[in-house]
């Protein structure tokens, strides 16, 4: 899903500024009330007007990064289950695939 402009988000400050209300702003800009409200939110609370390029989410993964670069360097023949096991956590059996994947490892099929 692709943000807002920063040109609309200005356009649709500046028309809250001039007392707009909320439903008239969404429907003229063709865009739901919950976002002009949190938009005028995240300018008040956070003196913010652009929209966040990138997430900044660290990966559940990530705490395991060094110990799933081990286990593979001494058993690649492990299977998702049994990483997720060595690991001792309660992530789901996708996420040691998807790090796998990340950290360009692949497990050797014996």
């Amino acid at each position: 899903m692709v943000p807002y402009s920063k040109e609309m988000r200005r356009e649709v400050l500046a028309a809250c500024d001039r007392g707009e209300g909320i439903r008239a702003v969404a429907l003229r800009f063709r865009c739901s009330e919950s976002w002009v409200r949190r938009v005028k939110q995240e300018r008040r609370e956070l003196s913010k007007t652009a929209p966040l390029l990138l997430r900044r989410r660290t990966p559940k993964w990530e705490a395991y990064r060094e110990q799933i670069v081990e286990l593979i360097a001494q058993r690649p023949d492990l299977t998702l289950q049994e990483i997720k096991d060595k690991l001792a956590t309660s992530l789901c059996r996708q996420t040691p695939c998807t790090a796998l994947a990340k950290l360009k490892l692949s497990l050797k099929k014996s």
